[in-house]
């Protein structure tokens, strides 16, 4: 059994989750969340409201590896409805900026022209500063996507470090070329 799958998800307080056909649907104070289940797996609500339970069909490998992934699915989107996810960029290098014009993020970081990015809808984008960005959401998923396409777009150097970095991110540094006499 699968040590992930066979715990219950506990729904807080101004929660509501509940089980139509093949769809869990989440709902709580920050928004709503809907997530299409695999046939393998079925996910009841248990009488008080209080709790989701997963269980499986069988015992196939993908049964079981659909069993974990459904769970911490509805727990993401329990966490996600209750308290949001938060994603923290920030920005290193001389010169290089972020600024938030309507529905765009633009970041000058060290090309010819300045990079547009369009945020999804579902997204909160901040910028608190010119070199630090804060991405805020319901769907996990949406959150880290985001945040690793805005990273992909100028990913931190060794040898100076200059570029979008997670907040915290160690980056590896190389040393450079050693003059000698």
């Amino acid at each position: 059994m699968s040590r992930i799958g066979k715990s219950p998800v506990s729904i807080p307080k101004g929660v509501k989750a509940s089980v139509s056909g093949r769809t869990l649907m989440v709902e709580g104070p920050l928004g709503k969340l809907e997530h299409a289940l695999h046939p393998t797996v079925a996910v009841e609500v248990d009488a008080a409201g209080g709790a989701l339970k997963v269980s499986r069909d069988g015992d196939g490998r993908l049964a079981r590896s659909v069993h974990g992934l459904t769970r911490a699915l509805a727990a993401n989107m329990v966490e996600g409805v209750s308290k949001g996810f938060e994603k923290k960029l920030e920005i290193v290098g001389v010169g290089y900026l972020a600024a938030l014009q309507k529905n765009m993020l633009q970041l000058r970081v060290g090309f010819a022209n300045e990079l547009q990015v369009e945020i999804p809808a579902g997204l909160t984008v901040t910028c608190p500063d010119q070199t630090h960005i804060t991405i805020k959401g319901i769907d996990k998923q949406l959150v880290g996507q985001f945040a690793a396409e805005v990273r992909s777009l100028r990913k931190p150097e060794p040898y100076k470090g200059k570029g979008i970095r997670y907040e915290n991110e160690q980056v590896r540094r190389k040393a450079g070329k050693a003059v000698t006499k």
